[in-house]
């Protein structure tokens, strides 16, 4: 992270210095531009003032008539109005030559460096104004020494040129305000030499060195004297500077073959444009911190989340095995939960198996009973067919045999129920119609509630089904009727009632007798196991029936009896309502 931010600061500086130094550049090169634009107006502004002087002097009346009669009395009076004009024109003179050369008036007469009676007549301007009308000649004055701009007009037409009159204009005001100024004003003429310049020592230097047909034009001419012309102390390339570094900026300078120059050093706008940079940067590197910064915390958070991760898998990984191990350790309870209560139904059916074979104990006297009436009946039955045989009533024989076939399936039906009753199987849940029940329980135990002499009754709808076992519902009957049987047992009046009776939620058994019912400490705990109300009983008929009534879904509780005893009732879901 460290290296990336290094890359990254040196990038933003290396950008931020060349953003710098190109800002830099462009905001010299206008302003040089600006500069330059703006100083060569005001010199062609101040060029114009002076370029129609010497036209309207031309016309002035007494110079030609003192250039016709070379009268010193008029040059005396033109003397007196041109040092008035020069002095209130700014110019530095003004003066009127002959077309001999010699000059017979000028405004600085009175001086000792006067121009009066000196000779012009190899002055180019002198030359050039006398064949073309007009002329203009920057050069070093050969009398007075100061440079200035010379601006001729001739006096009288090409064919009879009477003189000259020329103005001659410096420019120490204009170069003392270029001074003032930023940067560095030069106008140069056609060969390069800076006539005109805010730095004086840079005067009559040049932009390069000078060829030889330069030099021998500028000395024919005496334009600059003897001075020695020596190259500017920088190189130019293009509008860049060397040496001081800077930028330059041209425009067109309002004299023939001249071009104004303006050099801005590009130390000020670089040392700016480095501060906005260095501004940039400090705000780069603020940003590149702040950016690193957050990287830095989001690969904390990443570790801080990874380690989290990492925790958090070794928790669910020890959670996991002790999940395992306690799926292990639920599966093994479960199944010797299983096996236990497998085996607790084995032992609650081993329960029930007994219960049923001490009914049945019970109940062979019973069944005894009913099976011999059928037998004396089939043995008077053949007996009286045998009889009718011999005599050779084959039909009441016949009808004898056939009540011996009747009696044998009734004993055949007696004994089906029986061994039914009392074989171990595994128990068949499914409907059971509730009036053959209690017909296959009356066949095992009515000899009985006949012998006893009770009163039996049923009553309901002995044909609805209900979800049972129909042996399991037959030891439930069996065991509620025998109880009834023992309460009444030697009573007068006694009476059992079985009602079957359909309720919105199933199908309800009762079983109500006449005896003595049940006693109230005895209620509560009537189907607890070994609770009983007779001396000769272990207390566990109950307490079997119950559970094999919930095994259906239904219960079977202790009710008040209609007939003053007591009452069971069996609730029992029904068949046909799944």
């Amino acid at each position: 992270m460290a290296a990336i931010a290094l890359v990254l600061m040196a990038a933003v500086a290396f950008g931020a210095t060349r953003w710098a130094r190109g800002q830099a550049i462009a905001a010299t090169d206008a302003a040089a531009t600006q500069l330059a634009q703006g100083n060569a107006g005001l010199l062609t502004s101040e060029l114009q003032k002076f370029r129609l002087l010497p036209l309207v002097l031309t016309q002035y009346p007494d110079v030609r008539a003192m250039l016709e009669s070379r009268d010193s009395a008029a040059a005396e009076r033109i003397n007196a109005r041109l040092e008035l004009l020069a002095a209130r024109t700014d110019a530095a003179a003004i003066y009127v030559i002959g077309a001999d050369g010699l000059t017979v008036a000028a405004s600085n007469y009175r001086l000792p460096s006067s121009f009066v009676g000196q000779n012009y007549g190899f002055r180019p301007y002198f030359r050039d104004a006398l064949k073309s009308g007009q002329a203009e000649l920057f050069a070093l004055g050969t009398v007075s020494g100061r440079p200035g701009l010379y601006l001729a007009q001739r006096v009288g037409d090409a064919a009879r040129p009477l003189g000259v009159i020329v103005v001659k204009i410096e420019f120490e005001a204009i170069q003392a305000g270029w001074a003032r100024q930023p940067g560095t004003t030069i106008v140069t003429d056609r060969h390069g030499v800076a006539i005109i310049t805010s730095r004086p020592d840079w005067r009559f230097l040049t932009l390069g060195p000078l060829s030889a047909t330069a030099r021998e034009a500028i000395r024919a001419t005496r334009q600059y004297g003897d001075l020695p012309l020596k190259p500017l102390p920088l190189t130019v390339d293009g509008r860049g500077v060397r040496e001081p570094e800077g930028r330059i900026a041209e425009a067109t300078a309002p004299m023939a073959g001249a071009r104004l120059r303006v050099l801005m050093p590009l130390a000020p706008a670089l040392a700016n444009a480095n501060a906005n940079a260095r501004l940039m940067m400090l705000a780069a590197l603020i940003a590149i911190a702040g950016v690193l910064l957050l990287v830095w915390r989001a690969r904390e958070r990443g570790m801080l989340q990874a380690a989290a991760q990492r925790a958090l898998e070794v928790e669910v990984a020890e959670r996991t095995a002790e999940l395992r191990e306690s799926n292990t350790q639920l599966e093994a309870e479960s199944a010797e939960r299983a096996r236990a209560d497998q085996r607790y139904r084995s032992a609650r059916e081993e329960l029930a198996q007994a219960s049923r074979l001490g009914s049945l104990g019970q109940i062979t006297a019973g069944v005894a009973h009913e099976i011999n009436q059928p037998v004396a009946a089939i043995r008077s039955f053949a007996e009286n067919a045998r009889s009718f045989l011999i005599r050779g009533d084959a039909n009441r024989a016949g009808s004898n045999l056939d009540r011996i076939v009747e009696l044998t399936q009734r004993i055949g039906t007696i004994t089906g129920e029986l061994r039914g009753f009392a074989r171990r199987r595994t128990p068949e849940i499914g409907a059971v119609q509730v009036g053959d029940a209690i017909d296959s329980t009356l066949l095992l135990i009515g000899d009985r509630v006949r012998t006893q002499g009770v009163a039996l009754e049923r009553t309901g709808d002995q044909g609805v089904a209900v979800v049972a076992d129909r042996v399991r519902l037959e030891q439930i009957l069996i065991n509620l009727i025998q109880n009834a049987l023992d309460a009444l047992a030697g009573r007068d009046g006694a009476a059992i009632r079985i009602a079957v009776a359909r309720d919105p939620d199933g199908v309800a058994i009762e079983v109500a007798d006449n005896g003595p019912g049940v006693a109230a400490v005895l209620a509560d705990e009537l189907f607890m196991p070994f609770v009983t109300g007779r001396d000769e009983g272990l207390g566990l008929g109950l307490a079997i029936a119950r559970n094999i009534a919930r095994d259906f879904g239904g219960e079977l509780s202790l009710v008040p009896s209609p007939l003053g005893g007591a009452a069971f009732r069996i609730e029992l879901r029904e068949a046909t309502r799944g």
